[in-house]
């Protein structure tokens, strides 16, 4: 068997896998089931990107999708009391302008990969394979060397929006209580505590009961 074969047919087991399980994740009554198939299939898609020697893509899948996120939604679904009946009455009756949007979106899909093809024959090879690098390592060296302003710029972004979004949940509710870090610090702990040394008591011992005078 030819490594060409052999790769072929991987492709097709984990694009296999893929579709079932995404199949699986609209299909399965059970929500816990359903977080599952859907991990099945980020692997499968990961699987996928390592086959196309896009290693940094498959491990930003399953390190950020299936370590982080899939996680909360799986604690989430855990936790929520949610009626699936409910949920799934008039899903037939959907399902043909469901159809429709996915044959939209597979159309789209197939004119961005025409569309990619005919990029690649302009642009030329991969540069990670003609730099003779794995994916990660040309990555890493693209972003620190070349490209090292905008990604130093897109941190400041996010940490900016992260404390922002800090300062927006953090406001000051009435009868409410805080702590202050610096107070605790500056506290004596001679006025927190006393100790008070107390002499041991016996308590007294029982006395019998008297019996009854005739």
């Amino acid at each position: 068997m030819t490594p060409q074969l052999l790769q072929l047919i991987c492709f097709y087991a984990f694009a296999f896998v893929t579709v079932a399980a995404a199949l699986s994740v609209i299909t399965l009554k059970n929500s816990v089931h359903a977080v599952l198939a859907l991990v099945l299939t980020f692997f499968s898609a990961a699987s996928l990107w390592l086959l196309l020697e896009a290693e940094f893509l498959a491990l930003a899948l399953v390190v950020v999708y299936v370590g982080a996120v899939m996680v909360l939604f799986l604690f989430v679904v855990m936790m929520l009391d949610i009626d699936q009946e409910k949920l799934r009455e008039g899903f037939v009756k959907f399902l043909p302008v469901g159809l429709l949007v996915a044959a939209v979106m597979l159309g789209e899909m197939l004119g961005l990969i025409g569309v990619r093809a005919m990029q690649a024959r302009v642009m030329g090879a991969d540069p990670a394979v003609a730099a003779g690098m794995p994916n990660i390592e040309w990555l890493g060296h693209a972003l620190y060397t070349q490209f090292l302003l905008p990604f130093e710029i897109a941190a400041l972004i996010l940490t900016v929006g992260i404390v922002a979004a800090v300062a927006l949940t953090l406001r000051e509710r009435r009868g409410a209580r805080y702590e202050s870090a610096s107070q605790q610090v500056k506290v004596d702990p001679r006025k927190r505590v006393r100790i008070v040394k107390m002499a041991a008591v016996r308590p007294d011992e029982p006395t019998a009961p008297q019996e009854p005078q005739p």
